[in-house]
């Protein structure tokens, strides 16, 4: 398993993390398998999605934040309890196959750390088969 640290600026941050996710790949030689991507931590997750137009993960933040506003009755007495449920809606880990050394993404993709509660340090978790 390898590591990576991840250091978000904004409650809020969706960050490119696929260099990192091919260099693993290539410092392990992995040339045709799997790499997943972990990340451990309940207020934050990861994805992968559009890479090319930048509005694309704005408009992923606002429509996350209407449907899990921050401000919402919520009981965990954390004042995060939003920043879980986003977590929970975009998932763990995904896993990526490689083929001939490369990751296997389309042309507009890219791997996204997504921070819900920060500014934090964080880390990911990687792992190739």
């Amino acid at each position: 398993m390898n590591e990576i640290a991840v250091q978000s600026k904004a409650r809020t941050e969706f960050i490119d993390i696929t260099h990192a996710v091919q260099q693993f790949a290539a410092e392990k030689g992995l040339e045709d398998g799997v790499v997943t991507v972990f990340v451990p931590h309940t207020t934050a997750g990861v994805t992968i999605n559009e890479n090319a137009d930048p509005d694309v993960t704005a408009d992923l933040e606002t429509v996350l934040d209407r449907m899990v506003p921050w401000s919402g009755g919520y009981r965990h007495s954390e004042g995060n309890t939003a920043a879980h449920v986003k977590a929970s809606l975009t998932g763990s880990s995904v896993q990526v196959i490689v083929e001939g050394g490369r990751l296997c993404l389309g042309t507009w993709q890219s791997i996204y750390f997504c921070e819900f509660d920060g500014p934090r340090s964080r880390r990911v978790w990687m792992k190739g088969f």
